[in-house]
């Protein structure tokens, strides 16, 4: 059986996950710039308030769907509405490439949506009143969303420090929350990257899963720490390398095969679980690869790169007479 030295290629590990962050981090800069985003992660509707339509064409209407919608067109619908600021994506909906829009904007009264709608079925098509939706969502309770969430995340962030530095050691800890961190930051990057390639939008359900990840990240990465523990006290005198690396082989099945179970569920959710939660779902696909590979390349790797720091320093102190000057 191959056995997986993963502290030979630390290095390695640690640069892919740079990449993907200082990508993760360019792109967050490029939303916050950009007029539409104005923000790290596109926000939704949940954050930002406003109102967002939905308007999907009736195809039973004759000749009605022959063409896909122009963008441009929607645009300057908007733009005589007095809209123009509005962010505008067109959307694919009952097997047909461009059939639907969706407008996010300010908040609109009943009068400024029936104007809108009016306008662009007269532009467009008819649209379907069964599909069609309509959500408002003032901007206090999206402030109220956001600072909630936040704090929310700040306090499973310092749980788990607690929790790890009574059960284990002080740099155990830190060491699972910068892997807990890490899954978190990937996550939020690649939405900011598809958020302003793709115009994917964040909404509240966000927040719950990056609170997923972390919990499901600390318990990947307490199973492997827990067997480093286990083998430090087995074998005291062993190379904390060569510990790390049998631990991460100890357990690298159970690691895998619980994230595989668990992407079997959330990829069912994704491609079938309907729009609310495709993107929910999503978010804990991607953090939850994240957080297999943090817990088995960059919490042990750290784990063991400290520990050999210390080592290093101890057998310096002892080798180092007393009293004696550089000549």
């Amino acid at each position: 059986m191959t056995t997986l030295r993963i502290n030979k290629a630390r290095s390695l590990w640690w640069s892919i996950s740079l990449a993907v962050i200082v990508s993760g981090i360019i792109s967050m800069v490029l939303s916050w710039q950009n007029p539409n985003i104005k923000a790290p992660i596109r926000p939704g509707l949940d954050f930002i308030g406003g109102t967002r339509l939905q308007l999907v064409r009736d195809c039973s209407q004759t000749s009605n769907c022959d063409q896909p919608i122009d963008i441009n067109i929607v645009r300057e619908v908007a733009r005589e509405q007095g809209f123009g600021d509005s962010s505008i994506q067109l959307i694919s909906e009952g097997g047909q490439e461009n059939n639907g829009i969706t407008i996010r904007t300010k908040d609109l009264t009943t009068e400024q949506r029936t104007q809108l709608q009016t306008a662009l079925s007269a532009k467009v098509g008819s649209f379907d009143p069964q599909k069609n939706q309509i959500d408002s969502v003032g901007p206090t309770l999206g402030r109220e969303l956001f600072r909630t969430g936040i704090i929310a995340l700040i306090v499973s962030f310092i749980g788990i420090v607690v929790y790890l530095s009574f059960r284990f050691q002080w740099d155990y800890a830190v060491f699972a929350l910068i892997a807990t961190f890490h899954d978190v930051f990937i996550t939020a990057g690649i939405f900011s990257i598809l958020g302003l390639v793709a115009g994917i939008e964040v909404d509240s359900l966000f927040i719950v899963a990056l609170l997923t990840i972390t919990g499901f990240s600390v318990n990947d990465t307490v199973v492997i720490y827990d067997r480093i523990r286990e083998n430090i006290k087995t074998h005291p005198q062993t190379p904390i390398a060569d510990i790390v690396d049998d631990a991460v082989n100890q357990t690298l099945g159970r690691s895998i095969n619980t994230t595989l179970t668990t992407m079997l569920s959330l990829l069912a959710i994704f491609l079938f679980g309907g729009e609310t939660l495709k993107y929910f779902s999503l978010a804990l696909i991607i953090g939850f690869v994240a957080g297999a590979y943090s817990s088995i390349f960059i919490a042990s790797t750290l784990l063991s790169w400290w520990r050999e720091r210390g080592e290093q320093g101890k057998m310096e102190t002892i080798d180092t007479p007393i009293g004696s000057e550089d000549s």
